[in-house]
């Protein structure tokens, strides 16, 4: 049976994780699913952020080789990634799958020359709250306001997947929401909403992060 521990950047992504992507995880197969913050969580803030990629990578290498029968993923995102993170540099010129796809190859290729194939890096283009714009009517309920899922929809409605929601500081995924739902918080509201939109909703909607669950899918083959 397949082990898997999810290498996050922060305390929503960890939420969801444990709250949305293991049981589904279960249910494919996996004997146990986690989550764990990158870098020592006593020194970094409750909100996250992307540590260097030498520290990712010494967190991600020490568990693969402390339990050789298991996977390791990541689920950060490419914006506020320092460019320590191999391919980051590089990727710029690119479409916005294009950038992320260029950072895992990247990171697959760093970390799988010594530890083979049980790395599978997902890099999301933006924020967690895009995946949420897979479905607005569900996002809007799930929070306590539907009045402003027609809001939502207009976001989503520029971009071809919610996925490419921008990465401006102003007009960043969670920006968007907060400046909709004053008090919004992140890690119980995100997660609250990505339960009652569901992996299945997400995955259509957003074909980088469908990718990734294919290839988590995968590991249990």
């Amino acid at each position: 049976m397949t082990r898997l521990l999810v290498h996050v950047e922060g305390q929503t992504e960890e939420s969801f994780v444990n709250e949305v992507l293991a049981p589904y995880l279960y249910r494919r197969g996996f004997l146990s699913v986690g989550a764990r913050r990158l870098g020592n969580p006593r020194q970094r803030s409750r909100r996250g952020g992307i540590v260097s990629w030498g520290a990712a990578r010494r967190d991600i290498v020490a568990h693969l080789k402390e339990d050789r029968g298991s996977f390791a993923t990541t689920m950060v995102d490419y914006y506020g990634m320092p460019d320590s993170w191999p391919g980051r540099k590089a990727s710029g010129g690119r479409d916005a799958a294009g950038k992320a796809k260029a950072v895992e190859d990247a990171l697959t290729e760093d970390v799988g020359t010594k530890l083979g194939r049980r790395f599978v890096p997902y890099v999301a283009m933006h924020e967690f709250e895009a995946l949420l714009f897979s479905d607005c009517a569900r996002f809007g309920n799930a929070i306590g306001r539907p009045d402003v899922a027609s809001h939502f929809q207009g976001i989503r409605d520029v971009f071809a997947t919610p996925e490419e929601i921008d990465d401006s500081p102003k007009t960043a995924p969670s920006k968007r929401v907060a400046a909709l739902v004053p008090g919004y918080r992140k890690p119980f509201m995100g997660t609250l909403a990505a339960l009652e939109i569901g992996l299945c909703r997400m995955r259509r909607e957003c074909p980088h992060f469908a990718d990734w669950l294919a290839r988590l899918e995968a590991c249990v083959a």
